[in-house]
């Protein structure tokens, strides 16, 4: 029989996980009330990718505000009542045998729900989006602590890994660009001072969160005037200094501009880089469907977590397809006996 690094279990940091795949998060604009709190669907939706056998499941980006949310109707995470919703699916995919992960996040000027828009200097994604105000720095100093009032809640509904979003040009990737970023106080000018807010964050959250803490970056920004390939090696530096145990590495979102070609595996060298050069944990995304790819990456050094998107959304069982495509299918642990019967399928 072969053996299959997809299906080895891992530790990184004080967190264990039975295999390599990880769900990323994936919105699904299905809190249809508005309030932030999960419904049945996440329930099915997210217990589901559990039964399957995935390792890690971050759940869809995660309002730490209902004004820093990007949609009405994405999930929230700074009352009660969402934690206690939180906490029930927490425990139901624990249940069913998955680590569960939050990714917190906030819009900054690509909200699109009622209020007021914020960002680091007063530059707008599109025509098709509204002005933000620039941010003072008691606005920073509010979300800064926003972020640590979800991290709190995040605790106490149980999640094993807490996600910051610091990617696909939401706020605090918007204050580490200089295509957004044109302040002059200590929050900008230099990629240290824009950076600032960032360490604040994962301090703020790591003093609240006894789990593991991880940040996803985007890795490349499609513009040459942008955050360059050197500059993010020293930003996952930093943030191995200030405690980030993985750097889930995509790319993207910052401006209205995609890469060039988008083709299988086409953002790992971005995450490779930072893992050689920064010895620091990663998880790459992006087209990676394929098992024997999978296998690749990791067998090559080139990532320690393979994230699945659309392949987990297009099918929950992409787990149980891969051990038979890559001759190991008695590597699969299915949920129960019953399920025993579909290996022979």
């Amino acid at each position: 029989m072969r053996k299959s690094v997809l299906f080895d279990p891992i530790t990184i940091g004080s967190l264990e996980l039975k295999n390599r795949v990880m769900m990323p998060s994936m919105l699904t604009n299905e809190v249809h009330k508005k309030d932030g709190v999960p419904t049945d669907f996440h329930m099915i939706h997210y217990g589901a990718r559990a039964l399957g056998g995935v390792g890690l499941i971050l759940l869809e980006g995660t309002g730490i505000s209902a004004d820093g949310r990007i949609f009405e109707t994405d999930l929230g995470l700074w009352n009660e009542e969402q934690m206690v919703g939180m906490k029930r699916l927490v425990d139901l995919l624990h249940g069913y045998g998955s680590k569960v992960g939050v990714q917190l996040s906030h819009a900054g000027r690509k909200s699109e729900v009622p209020g007021r828009v914020i960002a680091p200097s007063a530059i707008a994604y599109s025509d098709e989006y509204r002005q933000p105000e620039a941010m003072n720095v008691e606005d920073i100093q509010t979300v800064v602590e926003q972020f640590k009032s979800s991290a709190a809640l995040a605790e106490k509904a149980g999640f094993d890994v807490l996600e910051i979003h610091v990617a696909h040009g939401y706020l605090l990737n918007q204050f580490i660009t200089p295509l957004v970023n044109k302040r002059t106080d200590s929050y900008g000018g230099s990629l240290e001072n824009r950076y600032r807010i960032v360490r604040e964050v994962i301090h703020a959250v790591k003093s609240v969160f006894s789990g593991a803490v991880w940040a996803r970056i985007s890795g490349a920004e499609y513009d040459e005037a942008g955050t360059t390939a050197d500059e993010f090696v020293t930003i996952a530096q930093w943030m191995r200094e200030d405690g980030i145990e993985l750097i889930d590495v995509s790319s993207g979102g910052v401006i209205n501009r995609a890469p060039d070609a988008i083709y299988p595996g086409y953002q790992v060298q971005l995450g490779s880089r930072i893992k050689n050069e920064v010895g620091i944990p990663i998880s790459v995304v992006g087209i990676l469907g394929s098992p024997e790819l999978a296998e690749y990456i990791l067998r090559s050094n080139q990532s320690d977590l393979i994230a699945l998107g659309r392949p987990l959304l297009s099918n929950p069982n992409w787990l149980w397809h891969a051990a038979r495509e890559l001759g190991t299918i008695e590597n699969y642990k299915v949920f129960n006996e019953a399920y025993e019967r579909g290996k022979r399928f």
